[in-house]
């Protein structure tokens, strides 16, 4: 049974969480069709614009992205600590860049006076809006839509663009975290649309290489572990090291290609290369709603109230 979204989201748990979206049929509504010979590899570009501007609204921020022909994915971190910070002011603001908004709404950017009732009224739409801008429903509503608009104005049709809801997954722990992005990072390569991380079109990774010390506010930084510091909790040294020497990996393609001098990001999480191979190319065969330890798993579904939890056996055998 598919569970509702706010079931498979929970802050308490973790502010990390991977998205995916699927094009209908999973036709080549983004890249280049074979069978009818049409180009549409422009609409990957709107794809990558759109996330990099709805996570510059939102206080939810861009961990890595793919954009690929028929899919995309995104793992996104919600900072509820950058949305308590706004004002109630920024938040209209961000709000109207999105949405009308309300005739209060517009009259409180205008500079004109509300009265205290107004000011009842409008203040509960505030709420409301700042818990929706860290919501990753709404997240993706407004790309979807958006792509989905610019596309059947574009073909001069109606109708569905992605298939019913998105996909989420949440991540539990730095290893989950880890293979996640990576695995989101090396889809080009895998599908044998790109030779290298620097040449993936439409990547993070990419963007992460050709502008390492010029991250705007919507790519979420490489922090390490430092106090008071929010961000990824690794280098992002080390992080390009780990993906480009998965790469070669996944290119080789096979088992015994395998280097067993692990990058020592690798050695920290206690992750051999076997088990990491396996997360970076399966990571959605192997894992449903929730991905991180055994142990964490069952806590997690223990807090949420399941009955029922997920098999193990894959949290025992890749994450150990």
């Amino acid at each position: 049974m598919t569970l509702p979204r706010k079931a498979l989201v929970s802050l308490a748990d973790t502010p990390y969480y991977h998205c995916i979206s699927r094009c209908v049929r999973r036709a080549y509504l983004c890249g280049y069709d074979q069978l009818t010979t049409n180009s549409y590899e422009h609409r990957r570009s709107w794809l990558e614009i759109k996330l990099l501007q709805t996570a510059d609204i939102f206080a939810i921020k861009l961990c890595s992205y793919a954009v690929m022909s028929n899919h995309y994915h995104v793992v996104l971190h919600v900072r509820t600590d950058i949305a308590n910070d706004w004002s109630e002011h920024d938040v209209v603001k961000r709000w109207h860049t999105l949405f009308n908004g309300t005739l209060f709404s517009q009259r409180f950017l205008n500079g004109e006076p509300l009265s205290e009732s107004h000011w009842r009224v409008l203040r509960k739409d505030i709420k409301k809006w700042r818990g929706r801008l860290c919501d990753i429903s709404w997240f993706m509503r407004i790309v979807n839509e958006t792509i989905a608009r610019q596309a059947n104005r574009e073909d001069k049709c109606t109708g569905r663009f992605w298939e019913g809801r998105f996909k989420s997954q949440a991540l539990l722990d730095d290893r989950a975290l880890l293979s996640c992005m990576a695995y989101v990072d090396l889809n080009p390569i895998r599908a044998k649309m790109a030779e290298s991380p620097e040449t993936s079109s439409h990547t993070s990774i990419k963007r992460r290489i050709k502008q390492p010390d010029n991250q705007k506010h919507n790519i979420e930084p490489f922090v390490g572990i430092q106090e008071n510091k929010i961000g990824i909790p690794f280098l992002l040294k080390d992080y390009i090291e780990l993906v480009d020497w998965t790469g070669r990996i996944i290119q080789e393609g096979k088992r015994s290609y395998i280097d067993r001098s692990l990058p020592n990001i690798l050695a920290r999480l206690s992750l051999d290369a076997d088990s990491w191979k396996v997360l970076t190319t399966e990571f959605e065969k192997h894992f449903q709603c929730w991905v991180g330890s055994e142990q964490i798993v069952k806590r997690v579904c223990e807090d949420n109230g399941y009955k029922r939890t997920p098999s193990i056996r894959s949290y025992q055998r890749l994450f150990g």
